[in-house]
């Protein structure tokens, strides 16, 4: 009786004029509440008997949409992170909207536009995947990923930005043609691919080094907060479901305080940038009028569900009540639930759902694996089996032991950062000084630099830009004191 109409907004970036009149049309046929899906994208379900009534009201406002199909795959980028969760880049808000302005097609295959430096868009979920260079401004690493396969190949030329359009449409074009040797193909080769791609007619010059992809660690990405001069808020939905009332008031709160876009991420929330200080008390009332909860536990942001899965929903609410009643710490981990094949979802620990009994459309007893990334890292795209076959009763302890296992890498990857910091003689001497934030103690240290986020070795704490934050707990640079290291007992 239900169908699922979804509506691609390239990038995240939504108008709220445009996304104002999508709701109009929806109300008209009697729909109340709408979602985000992974891809950033607007999903509405609706009954068969009023679908063309909302369809007619897209096609007069000349919207294009797709029903219970995926054949244009929404484009997702990191730009609703730019500004509020990404510092240090030189990948602006113009640079993203050039990009998405030159897609001027419909690509038929998933393509993602991230830049290295962030954990809240996932880089590698893609089938064309452009990776922001960190050594070279304006050039990207582009990573495939075959359609329905889990092959990789990394391509050895950085593309210059005003081509990503270009490259992205002749290597659509032809997977698209070639889909028998491209897609849901496990022998699928990358330099087969890229054999048939005419190099010479775009801006290309040879990667020096591969693609080097931040370590994992998910921001707070709700709640009303402060950036700068201005004020972000991130909304996030238990249930996933937005209510049209609620998102009508918000575009057109948008408008009244000339604020000309809003974004939805790939955790199905939505995220308003650029809120003056004038108008924060705007924002609370249209919160409180709507009931709409805030601060929701890290260990339930931090889970990926499929698009329209109630099951999903379900298995997620019974797992975080498990982890909540434990309090087992969850930071620095992603979880992702998957109960249908082909499915993507971006996690360091994946719960897939599978039935011991699957035979000629017959599926009885079902059951999770628990598949854990490589390195824990959710852009990794391959890892291990840690547990098999669980029912669900059992799955909250096994869950835990995945945790723990977690853990306990990475309090090896310490160790053995700590000790190849040694070897390379950078372990700090008696009399020298270091500086530590005020908030949560973490040391930054001047020989060691912070080469995770571009600042080299020997970088004096005073060459640091205003806008450096703790690692940790981002306190700004204010935040920190100048300490002995001896004070620290630091061998």
């Amino acid at each position: 009786m239900y169908q699922t109409i979804s509506i691609n907004f390239p990038g995240g970036i939504i108008s709220p004029g445009n996304l104002y009149n999508i709701l109009v049309a929806a109300t008209k046929a009697g729909i109340q509440y709408v979602r985000f899906g992974l891809r950033q994208q607007l999903l509405i379900d609706t009954t068969t008997y009023n679908i063309d009534i909302f369809t007619g009201g897209m096609n007069k406002l000349g919207i294009d949409y797709e029903v219970d199909s995926n054949n244009f795959p929404n484009i997702i980028s990191s730009y609703p992170a730019e500004e509020i969760f990404i510092r240090k880049t030189w990948l602006t808000e113009g640079v993203y909207k050039d990009i998405l302005d030159d897609i001027d097609f419909k690509p038929s295959i998933k393509v993602n536009i991230c830049d290295s430096n962030q954990s809240l868009t996932p880089m590698l979920t893609g089938n064309i995947n452009w990776i922001a260079s960190s050594q070279s401004e304006h050039y990207w690493h582009l990573i495939i990923r075959f359609p329905k396969t889990n092959v990789i190949y990394e391509w050895n030329q950085l593309c210059y930005t005003n081509h990503i359009a270009l490259v992205t449409k002749e290597l659509n074009s032809i997977i698209k043609n070639n889909q028998s040797q491209f897609i849901d193909h496990e022998q699928a080769n990358g330099e087969d691919l890229f054999a048939l791609l005419d190099q010479e007619n775009f801006i290309l010059k040879p990667a020096d080094n591969t693609v080097s992809l931040s370590s994992f660690n998910l921001p707070y990405y709700e709640g009303l907060n402060r950036y700068n001069n201005k004020y972000w808020l991130g909304i996030y939905r238990r249930d996933e479901l937005f209510s049209i009332a609620f998102l009508k008031k918000l575009c057109q709160l948008c408008l009244d305080t000339k604020l000309g876009q809003l974004c939805c991420t790939s955790w199905k929330t939505i995220i308003v940038k650029g809120i003056d200080d004038k108008d924060k008390n705007l924002w609370n009332a249209l919160l409180e009028e709507f009931e709409i909860n805030m601060r929701h536990a890290a260990n339930e942001l931090n889970f990926q569900v499929e698009d329209n899965c109630s099951e999903g929903l379900a298995l997620k609410s019974f797992l975080v009540k498990h982890l909540s009643i434990d309090d087992t710490r969850t930071f620095g981990i992603c979880f992702g639930i998957k109960t249908r094949k082909k499915s993507e979802v971006f996690s360091s620990i994946l719960i897939q759902k599978r039935h011991l009994i699957d035979v000629l459309g017959l599926k009885l007893f079902p059951v999770y694996d628990i598949l854990c990334a490589k390195d824990f890292n959710p852009n990794e795209r391959t890892g291990e089996i840690f547990s098999r076959s669980n029912p669900s009763f059992l799955l909250p302890e096994q869950i835990r032991r995945s945790i723990f296992r977690f853990y306990k890498y990475r309090l090896n990857a310490i160790k053995t950062d700590k000790q190849s910091c040694q070897t390379e003689e950078t372990v700090i001497k008696d009399g020298d000084f270091l500086y530590q934030c005020n908030n949560c103690l973490t040391v930054y240290n001047e020989r060691i630099g912070e080469t995770q986020n571009n600042i080299n070795p020997g970088t004096a704490f005073k060459d640091l830009p205003d806008d450096y934050c703790c690692t940790l707990c981002e306190a700004e640079k204010n935040k920190f004191s100048k300490i002995n290291q001896s004070a620290l007992q630091l061998l």
